[in-house]
């Protein structure tokens, strides 16, 4: 339980890609974080992409990050929505200064595109947004899991598996 005491905010909107964020949710639950979904709102069921349901325990407007060790954001269309929301933008900036664990997976690099963070950064992503993450100055592997600092990114759901492990080794070493 080496994550034990340590908090992590995991993104909800609709049409998540359901593996991507559930599968990181239990990933780090399996070794001791407490996970909080957030949403727009709070109480707000979210359905993702293949009909899985996604409770928000607490809106964007609640969180700190201060509070947390790290984030994840699922990809899916929800990152299309997450990246509109100021407050989602303002955490995502705010754990990127602090060098917090920043876990994105598939289209969630459409949130870190749209927080400024990706200059001179190594990632991947899903391919059909390559062409985004290198003209907001990210470098871009095709690889199945990329880490470059606090930042883990993966390209889809086949890459689960190392990415859920990179992201928890990374929280690891987190401090809040």
């Amino acid at each position: 339980m080496r994550l034990s005491g340590k908090k992590v905010i995991a993104l909800v909107d609709e049409e998540f890609e359901d593996l991507e964020l559930w599968y990181p949710v239990y990933r780090v639950r399996e070794e001791g974080a407490e996970v909080h979904l957030a949403g727009y709102e709070k109480g707000k069921t979210y359905i993702g992409k293949y009909g899985v349901p996604a409770l928000a325990e607490y809106s964007f407007e609640e969180l700190r990050s201060k509070d947390y060790y790290g984030i994840l954001v699922p990809g899916g269309w929800a990152p299309d929505k997450l990246r509109r929301y100021d407050k989602v933008l303002e955490l995502v900036r705010e754990m990127h200064e602090a060098k917090k664990p920043i876990g994105q997976i598939c289209h969630a690099g459409w949130v870190l595109i749209s927080a400024k963070i990706l200059e001179g950064a190594t990632v991947t992503s899903t391919p059909g947004i390559r062409d985004d993450m290198e003209n907001a100055g990210a470098i871009w592997k095709d690889e199945a899991v990329v880490v470059d600092g606090h930042i883990i990114s993966a390209r889809r759901p086949p890459d689960l598996p190392p990415y859920g492990l990179a992201f928890c080794d990374a929280l690891a070493q987190s401090k809040s």
